[in-house]
């Protein structure tokens, strides 16, 4: 060979496949160019070794789910259009994979294309964030979003109004947001600094709104829970992969 080709034109003529086939075993990950696996068909190629994995399999990907533990004053999509869009694909992208991510799913750059960012953050807040490529999760996770309970740890200063956390907890009557009564949710305090919202249908916004209507101001926020899928040990800009059996 004197002029490079495509990668996927190659690995045709070499296993005696389709082109087609071709390039899904390299976006698959089964592909190695002199060693290192290669998951771009386009890849250009003169006189490489290349090898096709012996358990290589032409069964089409499956849809993944990706939860990060997002930093604060990273931003997460709250905003509109390409740019949140751009913002959130990025943070995905600059993140790690978490060493203990016990789900055995080989990672995989296709695992990043065409992802949504489908539980939003305010820029400020940290916490669990869920990506996925999977549309039944996108829908469970939007059109279920009102009664999908998140978990948020709220640090706050201030002196709290008497009865407040009554008010917090909408004991006596319901607070307003946007012109809309907003849902019972459950409010506690950890520590004299630190407040845990349990609420379901969270707006951005309201947690600040609810906090500052009794006296207190936010410093940070956590979300380290969605659902009945928790944060857990999943360390500050690190990512897993959903496991089999978690289910929001």
């Amino acid at each position: 060979m004197t002029e490079a080709v495509r990668l996927a034109k190659r690995l045709a003529e070499l296993v005696g496949c389709s082109r087609r086939e071709a390039e899904q075993y390299i976006e698959g990950g089964w592909v190695t160019v002199d060693g290192q696996v290669v998951e771009e068909p386009q890849f250009r190629v003169l006189q490489q070794k290349i090898e096709l994995s012996p358990d290589a399999s032409l069964i089409a990907l499956s849809p993944v789910t990706i939860l990060l533990h997002k930093p604060p004053a990273c931003e997460a999509g709250l905003g509109a259009g390409t740019n949140a869009a751009h913002s959130a694909a990025q943070l995905l992208l600059t993140a790690k994979q978490w060493p203990d991510d016990r789900s055995g799913v080989r990672p995989l750059k296709k695992h990043f294309s065409d992802v949504k960012l489908v539980t939003p953050l305010a820029t400020a807040a940290s916490g669990l964030v869920v990506f996925t490529q999977d549309w039944r999760m996108t829908r469970k996770l939007t059109e279920d979003a009102a009664v999908i309970e998140h978990e948020v740890i709220v640090e706050v200063s201030g002196e709290i109004v008497p009865e407040g956390l009554k008010r917090l907890n909408r004991i006596d009557h319901g607070f307003t947001f946007n012109g809309v009564l907003l849902p019972p949710c459950k409010v506690s305090w950890q520590n004299e600094t630190r407040l845990r919202f349990a609420l379901k249908g969270e707006q951005p916004g309201q947690i600040a709104y609810m906090c500052e209507s009794v006296g207190l101001t936010v410093q940070a926020m956590k979300r380290i829970r969605i659902g009945r899928v928790p944060m857990s040990n999943l360390p500050v800009g690190q990512w897993r992969y959903l496991l089999p059996h978690e289910r929001f």
